[in-house]
Parts: structure tokens; C-alpha cells; sequence
């Protein structure tokens, strides 16, 4: 756990420091912002503690601008609600009064290191993996970790580094689906100042970032060719060349990858480089979809009931018969990301002593039990969607049908690409189209507004 301290080290952030310290943490202090995001570019950090009487607004749009995609907290000797409210409202996670309380700084740095994401699982299909995955976390073999969208590959990739002998250094993980091509090489390898425009100083990669603990490529099969040869190398070599630079960097990482592809698949359509692929693949460990998990839907479904009743503070309830039967024969073919989003409506909608039947549903607030009938009205609404398309060009409808999924992906980029069958580069390059045609284009994590098709 790397912390940094932006502000004058006063007696208050000295025993803030201190705390951070005791509890395991590696602390760095800088006198302002600028100085801070010196720090980040060279060293990176897992969380930053600013000053509130600093400019917290100019930290984060540096940062947004920068890509650098650290949790800011701010702490304050000033017990003034409307300091806390500008704080938050400027960008920051969270204010903590000083002098500080050690269990609250515990509280965030054990929140920020566990991130959220408990590993749970019963089925004795998920044991399996468990039990190989810690048999060869020890190694500093490279893991291959492949399943469908929102099984939990890279919560499993945690559960390996924190079982590695590399549990207490960084974890750094990078989404090659989330960053756009133009971009993914400068933030793996990073960049020297002036390497192109808008690099306005050097900044150290996620490679860098991750030496001495794990790097995490998340989907890797989305990335380009070309940058499979220049990973290739790093991995071979344990070097790297920053963007613009003259010198390569040696780097001490051990890298895990995951992919809800067959990349064996993509090596022969030519879209993955097979070195490449065997470099990663020396151990593979395959997550099964949640229907193929039975024992571990009902431990899922309490263990999400519970996180998110105490996230939103209201009463905990067990899940009654008639839910669990429900949750049970559902396929859930978002897997568990699916699961936890109905636990965490069912919740917010639930009444009484336990969570009932009428508490889960799909986001439209419809039962996720498929009614009788259900089969007569699909053909009814298919016939009636068939006929709205009569007038229409190929490409109306095809733009409707992306935005319309995207929109239920809540912006995922990856999530729509698999269900409409497509890449994530074709996928982005008609999402392109449409911004530069004038449309409404949701961001990761919230709808799009309604916009018509010209």
C-alpha cells in the first residue's frame, strides 16, 4: 500500500503518517500539487492525502487529464461541514477530520487495498480452481485466467498476488479494452516529456508502476498486434522502452492476464500473436459461468445482500425460500456481476424480515422469472419490432441497436461488444461515428440521454 501526503507536514499530518505507517503503508509527502504529481508520475501511489486548504480541484483535473487514476481523500484540522461538502465536491473520495482517528485511517487504507472485492465461493467446480490457483501463487510463473464476462477473473488475480510471495507489493491492474489504442502503449510503458503532445512531463507506466508486485492485463486479446510485440519483448527481457525514451527500464514484474476469449481461437484468426500467447499461458485457470457454479449462487447472493445493505444502511435481511429458489434456477448469463447488481436492487426494494421473490428484478422492474406465456408475447413483441423496422436504412438500425445496448451495459464497452458479437475496436469506431455525427454516447457506468437518429 502506497500513500501519498500532499500539504506542509504539520504535527497533524505527521501522526496521520505515522498511523499510515504502523498500519503497513508507505508513505511520501509533497509540499503542493504540482510537487504530487511529480511524485505520481515517478512512483505512482495507491492513494493521496491532500491538505484541504489546497487546491483539491486542480489536483484532480490533473490527474483526469493525466489518466492517473488514484483515489484522492482530504483531511483537515477545520471541523467546518461546507470544508468537508467543497471537498467532495471537488473530486475528493472522502474528508477525514485531524487530528485523526487510527481506526478511521485504518478503515480507509484497508478500504482502498481491499478495493471491494471479496473472493467467495462453495461450489466444489470453483474449489478446483482455487486450489491450483494457490498451488501455483507462490511461483513466478505467468497465469493465464479465461471465463465469460463477470465471472471474476480479476478478483482471482488478486487472490493469486495476495497469496504470491509479492502479496505486499503493488497490484496494478490495466483494462486493454478501456484504453483507447492510441494510448494503451504510453500507459504500459510510459512516456518522456515531449514524446507527443500533451505529454508535459515524464511519467513512469503501469509497468513501472507494478515493479516489485504483479501486473494485471485485463482482456488482453482487445490489443493491438502491433503493441503485442513491444509486450512480447518486456516480458522476455524484463525491460521496457518508455515513449520517446532512449534507454530502456528494467522492470521486476510477474504478469497475469485474463481474457473472455479463446485465445487459442484468436492466435489462428491471426488476431494474437501465438509467442505471445505461450508466454502468458503457463498456467491457465479457467473460471466456469455461475450456472455452472450452483453451491456458490445462495453464498454469493448473502454475501452481496449483506455488502450492500450496510453500504446503503439499511436493515440486513436473509433472502426467503421463495428468493432462494428463484436466484437458484436463474442462468444468470451476466454471471456474478448480474448476481450482485439484482442483490444489490433487491435490497433497496425490499420490505419486511427477509428478502422476498418480489424484490428480484431486472432493471426494468420486471420478475427475473420468466412468466407463463412468455414465449406467445416474445413473438408478439418480435413481429411488432419487425414491422417499426420497415422505412428504415440499414445503418439507423444498426445505430439504435449498438446505443440501445450500450445503454444496457451502462456504458461497459466490453459487456456490448460480446453481446452484439463485434470487437472492441469496430465497436468503438462506430461509437466514434455516432459523437462525430452529434449523438449521445453513454460513458462507463450511466445511460445515454435520448437523442434521435438524423
Amino acid at each position: 500500500m502506497r500513500l501519498l501526503i500532499i500539504g506542509r507536514l504539520n504535527g497533524e499530518l505527521i501522526t496521520a503518517s505515522k498511523i499510515a505507517m504502523n498500519r503497513g503503508a508507505a508513505v511520501t509527502q509533497a509540499d503542493g500539487v504540482a510537487q504530487g504529481m511529480n511524485v505520481l508520475r515517478a512512483k505512482g501511489a495507491d492513494l493521496v492525502m491532500i491538505d484541504v486548504g489546497l487546491s483539491i480541484r486542480d489536483l484532480v483535473a490533473a490527474l483526469a487529464e493525466e489518466r492517473i487514476r488514484t483515489p484522492v481523500v482530504a483531511c483537515g484540522v477545520t471541523t467546518d461541514a461546507k470544508a468537508a461538502v467543497a471537498a467532495i465536491q471537488a473530486g475528493a473520495k472522502e474528508y477525514i477530520p485531524l487530528p485523526p482517528d487510527p481506526d478511521l485511517i485504518a478503515a480507509v487504507l484497508e478500504a482502498v487495498s481491499a478495493d471491494g472485492r471479496a473472493f467467495v465461493w462453495r461450489d466444489a467446480s470453483m474449489e478446483k480452481v482455487v486450489r491450483l490457483a494457490e498451488q501455483i501463487a507462490r511461483s513466478e510463473a505467468s497465469v493465464l485466467i479465461t471465463g465469460e464476462s463477470g465471472t471474476g477473473k480479476e478478483v482471482l488475480a488478486r487472490h493469486v498476488h495476495q497469496k504470491s510471495a509479492r502479496g505486499n507489493r503493488p497490484f496494478v491492474s490495466v483494462n486493454c479494452a478501456a484504453i483507447p489504442e492510441a494510448l494503451l502503449e504510453s500507459e504500459l510503458f510510459g512516456h518522456e516529456k515531449g514524446a507527443f503532445t500533451g505529454a508535459v512531463a515524464r511519467r513512469i507506466g503501469r509497468f513501472e508502476e507494478a515493479n516489485g508486485g504483479t501486473l494485471l492485463l485485463d482482456e488482453i486479446s482487445e490489443m493491438d498486434v502491433r503493441l503485442q510485440s513491444k509486450l512480447l519483448r518486456a516480458l522476455q527481457e524484463r525491460v521496457i522502452d518508455r515513449v520517446g525514451g532512449s534507454a530502456p527500464v528494467k522492470v521486476d514484474i510477474r504478469v497475469l492476464a485474463t481474457s473472455n476469449r479463446n485465445l487459442a481461437e484468436e492466435v489462428r484468426k491471426g488476431t494474437f500473436r501465438e509467442d505471445l500467447f505461450y508466454r502468458l499461458n503457463v498456467v491457465h485457470l479457467r473460471l466456469p459461468p455461475l450456472r455452472e457454479r450452483p453451491a456458490d449462487i445462495l453464498e454469493l447472493a448473502a454475501h452481496f445482500a449483506k455488502k450492500y445493505a450496510e453500504v446503503n444502511g439499511v436493515p440486513v435481511r436473509p433472502l426467503g425460500r421463495a428468493a432462494q429458489e428463484m436466484v437458484v434456477k436463474n442462468p444468470w448469463r451476466g454471471n456474478v456481476r448480474e448476481l450482485e447488481n439484482t442483490l444489490h436492487r433487491a435490497v433497496l426494494l425490499a420490505s419486511g424480515a427477509e428478502i422476498g421473490a418480489d424484490a428480484i428484478l431486472t432493471p426494468e422492474g420486471d420478475s427475473i422469472a420468466a412468466p407463463v406465456g412468455a414465449a406467445t408475447r416474445a413473438a408478439q413483441v418480435a413481429e411488432a419490432a419487425t414491422r417499426g423496422l420497415v422505412g428504415r436504412t440499414v445503418a439507423q438500425v444498426e445505430c439504435d441497436l449498438i446505443l440501445d445496448t450500450l445503454d444496457h451495459c451502462l456504458g461497459n464497452r466490453t459487456h456490448a461488444a460480446k453481446i452484439l458479437g463485434i470487437s472492441i475496436r469496430t465497436l468503438r469506431n462506430k461509437l466514434n461515428e455516432y459523437v462525430g455525427s452529434g449523438l449521445d454516447v453513454a460513458e462507463p457506468g450511466c445511460a445515454r440521454a435520448i437523442a434521435a437518429y438524423g
